[in-house]
């Protein structure tokens, strides 16, 4: 993957695009809703530059003298909206290059959605604008609305700019892009820009990353996305955000077809199509969510509550229902809830009432409605516990106060336990609830920050700030190593262990055979029980054809078992190549893993681990992230197995040592990093660990045809 780098020229044209001094509607007129929506959202902002009209008729339009063209404005034009038929696009270029105009939306349709053919008129209406020198958006696209600047070129009707606004909005779907606008605006979560891409004939959801990675309003970044087309520009604009301090929350939808075929090798069958995404995402410390609420309230909680330190959650409410609810909610997501230390189950038993019990999450009791104070003092002792990396309080901000201002006086106590923490803290609604101006000011002034997504979303999006968190941390100091590309194809078992041998792999020591005296000779040779294994490049799977021997012990045994394999693959698969038998000692007990490479068309090499033998097949028990790994990464995917509780030792098995696992699984990664572009699949089935020895047992290549 390489990306080209943006030019000046091309990056200005889209600054100009984006933060426009002055706006042309092409095609406007007041008989079309799209038309009319344009115009009014421009005046709603209260947009400071001169809009024009362009209509080929003339005439006056929303109260103002119309132009025939662009040219004939006679004034600079930054950006336009095309509103005009997909049959007159093309020709719209010449006057658009003719007035000077850095770049266009495109709101027709009619195009790549329709088929081959619609592709084919949006080559030809990119190829107008690039000749041009033109940036497009779209077509078949919403538009965008730069909120900060109060500059709008959107087609559907828009709220107006709220002020300390932090979270920037960019989908590959206008209509999904209005319903997270209108969503944010129910929870008062300021939006600082929204772009809509479209069709992507010419600027890409990674132009957009790219844009708003530069600009200073945005904290965090809400991001929809349908499918890559630039894989490599899309990974240089995350990295490029997250850079300049504005993470990138992710709902992606669907898999794409490229991502699909990686699963014609047998370790992207075992994953699954949208696995390789997954580990792009934690490659890139994308934070990836399942809905479009979960989108807004995890992007708005990165703006404004800041890093999360990877440590364990302190929650608190005034239910014990609720925190057996949060406890679960948790446990399944795999965030974890802070063990609180003997001396803060002590500071909490003398603040609260003898009837609540000290825990995390902790049952506040319904004692804090008639004695608040009893809030700070609660969340100050969870605070001073060193496992605590962030609170949160449950509490519904009204959207009207009542008389006596109760709610206003609650949540100041909440507030003056938040400011003595000295850690992140948030104060959360118990389910979806709206927030008006009143609850934003009430939290507002109390120094609260308040989000009403729900404890479901909250929780769920204090663990992916946490896991942000530690997900920078370890890039910081995390150096991938380059592996050197070698000459040859290893092909066999013995070729493929002979050369993970050569990269460092820890591996069991095996010797060809081809004759049944020489097998007996090298059983001889090692003195114990051998296994014996057909070796043919034209066989994947041994045990399908009956090669594969188990726990063979003296000459009578061995030389037996190689006459019969013989005999069996022979007349299994006549046709196969085979280049003798492989002898090697016979090993027992241990875990059996899976180690495998793919190399996926959009995101390049990655590696799965599982339980292995014949658990990979029947389990697909399996974590995956793309190449290269360090030691941390490969401890974070065993941790991930569903079966990891059998590598520290079960019903009495020894253990397996982690870290040395991981460094045999490092190795192999950089091993089929070595072996170039022309690798399927390097698997190696099963790698056994037992306490701290580890050995590859078997090996398998999969090579592109020459």
């Amino acid at each position: 993957m390489s990306a080209a780098p943006e030019s000046p020229a091309q990056r200005q044209a889209i600054d100009r695009l984006f933060n426009p001094r002055s706006i042309a509607l092409v095609g406007a007129t007041e008989r079309s809703i799209w038309s009319v929506a344009a115009n009014d959202n421009l005046r709603r902002f209260d947009f400071k530059g001169p809009v024009h009209y362009v209509n080929p008729k003339g005439g006056t339009i929303f109260g103002a003298p119309a132009a025939t063209s662009c040219a004939a404005v006679g004034e600079p034009i930054d950006a336009a909206l095309l509103m005009v038929p997909e049959a007159k696009m093309i020709e719209v270029f010449a006057d658009l290059q003719a007035a000077g105009v850095g770049g266009a939306v495109i709101l027709s349709a009619g195009f790549a959605e329709l088929g081959e053919a619609g592709a084919e008129r949006q080559r030809d209406v990119a190829a107008a604008a690039r000749s041009a020198g033109i940036r497009i958006l779209g077509p078949n696209c919403l538009g965008f609305a730069n909120f900060a600047a109060g500059a709008p070129i959107w087609t559907t009707p828009l709220r107006r700019p709220k002020p300390d606004a932090r979270v920037a909005i960019v989908s590959q779907s206008g209509a999904i892009a209005s319903q997270l606008e209108q969503f944010a605006y129910q929870q008062r979560v300021g939006v600082t820009h929204m772009i809509s891409t479209g069709n992507e004939a010419d600027i890409t959801i990674a132009d957009a990353i790219d844009y708003l990675a530069r600009q200073p309003e945005p904290r965090a970044i809400a991001l929809f996305l349908e499918s890559v087309r630039d894989p490599a520009r899309f990974a240089t604009a995350v990295r490029a955000a997250t850079a300049a301090g504005k993470p990138v929350v992710l709902l992606k939808v669907g898999t794409s077809e490229a991502t699909a075929r990686a699963a014609q090798a047998h370790t992207g069958s075992l994953v699954g199509d949208d696995r390789v995404f997954d580990a792009l995402c934690r490659k890139l410390g994308l934070s990836r969510v399942h809905s479009l609420e979960e989108l807004i309230v995890t992007a708005d909680l990165f703006a404004r509550l800041g890093p999360v330190e990877a440590k364990g959650l302190a929650l608190t409410a005034m239910s014990g229902g609720m925190c057996e609810i949060m406890t679960d909610q948790a446990d399944a997501e795999g965030i974890e809830i802070a063990p609180l230390a003997g001396a803060t189950l002590a500071r909490l038993r003398e603040a609260l009432p003898p009837f609540a019990t000290p825990a995390n999450p902790l049952d506040i009791t319904g004692a804090a409605m008639l004695q608040p104070d009893l809030i700070p003092t609660a969340l100050a002792a969870l605070a001073s516990d060193t496992s605590v990396g962030a609170l949160g309080f449950v509490f519904d901000a009204p959207l009207k106060d009542d008389a006596r201002g109760f709610a206003r006086n609650f949540i100041r106590h909440i507030g003056e336990g938040f400011k003595a923490a000295g850690k992140p803290c948030l104060m959360m609604s118990h389910t979806f609830s709206a927030v008006n101006g009143e609850a934003r000011d009430m939290t507002d002034a109390a120094g609260v920050v308040y989000s009403g997504g729900g404890v479901q979303h909250c929780v769920s999006a204090l663990g992916h700030l946490a896991a942000h968190h530690a997900w920078r941390r370890r890039t910081a100091v995390a150096g991938a190593k380059a592996a050197p590309g070698i000459a040859g194809r290893p092909n066999g078992e013995r070729e493929v262990l002979d050369y993970l041998d050569s990269a460092g792999v820890p591996v069991i020591p095996v010797r060809l055979a081809r004759t049944a005296d020489e097998a007996v000779s090298i059983a001889a040779a090692l003195d114990a029980s051998v296994v014996l294994k057909i070796a043919s490049p034209d066989i994947a799977h041994k045990t399908e054809v009956g090669g594969v021997a188990l726990n063979l012990l003296g000459e009578a045994a061995v030389r037996e078992a190689f006459d019969t394999m013989l005999a069996r693959v022979r007349a299994a698969v006549p046709e196969a190549r085979i280049e003798g038998i492989v002898v090697a000692p016979m090993r027992r007990g241990g875990v059996e893993l899976f180690v495998g490479t793919m190399n996926d068309p959009q995101w390049g090499p990655a590696v799965a681990v599982g339980l292995g033998g014949i658990w990979v097949e029947a389990l697909k028990d399996t974590s995956l992230r793309l190449l290269p790994v360090s030691e941390q990464d490969v401890l974070d995917m065993l941790a991930e197995l569903r079966g990891a509780k059998l590598l520290d030792g079960f019903r009495g098995a020894p253990g397996a040592d982690r870290e040395a696992l991981a460094r045999a699984i490092v190795a192999i990664g950089e091993a089929a990093l070595a072996l170039g572009p022309d690798l399927v699949s390097l698997e190696i089935n099963p790698l056994l660990a037992e306490g701290a020895r580890v050995e590859a047992l078997d090996g398998l290549t999969e090579w592109r045809s020459a």
